[in-house]
């Protein structure tokens, strides 16, 4: 099979499963990421704390990046719109907050999860502030589950797939389980300041999870496939940004 045949059936995939992710994104959707106003202000605090160290480092290995490698820039650019696009495509599930991919996984895998911190954090706020899709005071919530946990997972997964040699493989459980990931925080968020009048804490936390777990799994498996997509059209096209990462390396080996 030649290059351009490959690259054809790639693009036709990738296009397939993002209308499959549109199409099953139904409209209007009111409830998105977790909601503006949703947590208690001591919460809303907490969490914010928790995120702004993460963010801290990861502004300083962005600045490192784009200063020794300029020529990034652009991939970085592609790694937070592909973030944007895919967490905007929402799903509700429960009230308060909503299913959908997260597309973190990919800028994981490209330039490691600290980077994510801020250009996951990056996407929400525009979210928050242009799509009334989350809030500002719900943000350092929001950003742990998707921009710091998530990323951290896909990266982690990947890292310990990848010495197998199986790259593809690798990218696929890293996206999908990034994305599991960041649900699974979510969903421990809202179980914390909503415990279950029976059961408490971990009975509200099966609840919430359950309830997600219908629509996010099959969600969590298409953001993997269609990251496996965009890297083989990376492969193609980002040659030598890839090869500055040292990632095709690994894969030729």
């Amino acid at each position: 099979m030649n290059t351009r045949l490959k690259n054809r059936i790639c693009l036709g995939l990738m296009s397939g499963l993002t209308c499959f992710i549109i199409i099953s994104s139904p409209n209007p959707a009111y409830a998105m990421h977790i909601a503006e106003g949703f947590l208690p202000v001591t919460w809303a605090i907490f969490w914010w704390i928790v995120t702004i160290p993460f963010l801290i480092f990861g502004f300083k290995s962005l600045s490192h990046i784009t200063q020794k490698n300029p020529e990034l820039k652009l991939l970085l650019a592609l790694s937070g719109a592909f973030g944007f696009v895919l967490s905007a495509l929402k799903i509700p599930s429960v009230t308060g907050s909503c299913s959908h991919p997260t597309g973190t996984g990919l800028g994981a895998i490209l330039f490691g999860p600290s980077v994510m911190s801020v250009l996951g954090s990056l996407v929400l706020l525009f979210q928050a502030v242009l799509l009334a899709h989350g809030g500002l005071t719900t943000l350092g919530a929001n950003a742990f589950s998707m921009a710091i946990v998530g990323p951290w997972v896909a990266f982690v997964v990947y890292s310990l797939i990848i010495r197998s040699g199986k790259q593809k493989l690798a990218i696929f459980l890293g996206a999908t389980s990034g994305n599991l990931a960041t649900y699974m925080v979510t969903s421990i968020q809202l179980a914390i300041v909503f415990p279950a009048v029976e059961g408490g804490v971990m009975a509200s936390f099966i609840k919430f999870s359950g309830i997600f777990a219908i629509t996010q799994i099959p969600l969590a498996i298409s953001e993997g496939f269609l990251t496996v997509l965009v890297w083989n059209w990376l492969q193609s096209y980002a040659i030598n940004e890839l090869q500055t990462l040292k990632l095709l390396k690994i894969q030729e080996g």
